[in-house]
């Protein structure tokens, strides 16, 4: 569906449109390093929630330290603009890691890869792409504000 480019990111897109915060998801790309060589994965996650970079996906990805990627770097490498990365299309052998809530998630809003439009699909379709990891408690609750 077409968006206005100026509210992409999810918080914007959310507010804007009046939707469901939990029918929205985030992709970001996350990446650290192992014996020199960078790993990077993917990780979709609802927007109520942040993706655990330093507990499960460190761990998945077998790097000492994770974490996201500079936004320059994620779209140079996915070759989406920011506010529009989502997993569909990105290299192979990326492990896209999904989060059970959003496999689970009946239809879920997320980029489409340019800021001017975003997908609604079924978040079963997600778990069916090429790399998909369908992992429970990849999403955790964002820290409350003190």
């Amino acid at each position: 569906m077409e968006i206005d480019p100026g509210v992409s990111e999810t918080a914007a897109s959310q507010q804007t449109y009046q939707l469901p915060p939990d029918s929205l998801a985030n992709c970001v790309v996350v990446g650290g390093k192992r014996e020199g060589t960078e790993r990077l994965a993917a990780c979709v996650v609802l927007f109520t929630t942040r993706a655990d970079v330093n507990g499960l996906v460190r761990r998945r990805i077998d790097v000492r330290k994770a974490s996201f990627l500079s936004m320059d770097e994620a779209v140079m490498l996915t070759g989406m603009e920011y506010g529009g990365i989502n997993p569909i299309g990105l290299p192979t052998e990326w492990p896209i890691l999904i989060d059970r809530q959003v496999a689970e998630t009946e239809v879920v809003l997320i980029g489409s890869g340019v800021r001017g439009s975003k997908l609604l699909l079924p978040g079963t379709l997600l778990g069916e792409l090429p790399g998909a990891e369908i992992l429970d408690g990849l999403g955790v609750p964002e820290p409350a504000s003190p």
